[in-house]
């Protein structure tokens, strides 16, 4: 019987790899054989997923007997074959396979480890046989109950009347590429929208962003005190299970009484009930007449200066 040297357990470092949503392990056995496996990082319950074992001998001498056995495990089991069988792989050679694996659906979310045993046998002078090597390798893969699909808003702190804001949605699916995907914006009654409040798309891609930017139209009459008015964002959707998903978020925001100066969002300025326009040149800002302002400076002087008289009287 051949003597058998067991390595420590290996944890190895991680390196992800952006455009794959994976991982990978790197690890270097004796003889120069180089082992990549490559695994994805998530993984959701009663779906499948894939892991790719590349072996590779970068070593001056044959190697025989290279295998992988997969640990038993009942939240990630091997679909077609437990274990991985190498006759030889000479010196300069490599194998590659990709194994799937089912994730259990009874499951339990949170962080998992698939083991393996790893055992290789270095031939000496190509021809002798030493003593198997092994390792034992543990995969770790984050088990998430639902594929993550989140709704980003981007909106102004506040609303005042009379004028127009943007309002921006993005859409983000973390887990999985999502289908049929219908975007609502619902707002209140009194405001209007300038684009659309409905909008499709055939797919949206994992990790990949879509946005909109609709502009908000604010009454035109004026207000005396705050309140908040909400806004509904309503995002369904095919999961990559063929069913159907409704995720929602609900935005308030406040709406004000408009100051005699206003910086709008684009970079114009309101004064009063004059509008400039970001795209007004420096001239025909200068050019305003300047009995305008002050009238207008001078009539709301003049407003609260009869409000204050009411106060004490």
């Amino acid at each position: 019987m051949k003597f058998l040297r067991i390595l420590p357990i290996f944890f190895i470092l991680l390196v992800l790899i952006p455009s794959a949503e994976a991982e990978t392990i790197n690890l270097t056995m004796e003889g120069g054989m180089d082992i990549e496996i490559t695994y994805p990082s998530k993984a959701i319950l009663d779906r499948t997923i894939s892991i790719s074992f590349l072996v590779e001998n970068n070593g001056w001498e044959d190697k025989q007997d290279v295998v992988f056995v997969f640990g038993s495990s009942n939240t990630i089991v091997p679909i077609q074959k437990n274990e991985i069988q190498i006759d030889k792989i000479s010196a300069g050679g490599s194998y590659g396979e990709t194994v799937d694996f089912k994730i259990a659906e009874d499951a339990s979310p949170g962080s998992h480890f698939l083991n393996l045993e790893y055992s290789q046998v270095l031939l000496a002078n190509n021809e002798e046989p030493q003593p198997a090597t092994q390792a034992n390798i543990a995969i770790p893969i984050l088990i998430k109950e639902q594929p993550k699909v989140t709704i980003h808003t981007v909106t102004p702190e506040s609303l005042f009347t009379n004028a127009e804001f943007p309002f921006t949605v993005e859409i983000i699916s973390e887990d999985i590429d999502i289908n049929d995907v219908r975007l609502e914006i619902i707002p209140p009654s009194d405001v209007d929208f300038r684009g659309e409040t409905l909008h499709t798309f055939s797919s949206i891609q994992q990790n990949v962003p879509i946005s909109v930017t609709s502009r908000i139209i604010t009454p035109s009459q004026e207000i005396n005190t705050e309140y908040k008015i909400p806004f509904q964002v309503i995002v369904t959707y095919l999961n990559d299970l063929d069913q159907e998903e409704t995720n929602s978020k609900t935005v308030s925001l406040l709406m004000r009484p408009r100051t005699f100066m206003e910086l709008t969002t684009d970079g114009g300025v309101w004064i009063g009930d004059f509008f400039i326009a970001p795209y007004v040149s420096l001239g025909t800002i200068i050019g305003i007449p300047a009995g305008a302002i002050l009238s207008l400076a001078l009539r709301k002087k003049f407003s609260d200066s009869k409000k204050s008289k009411r106060k004490k009287n």
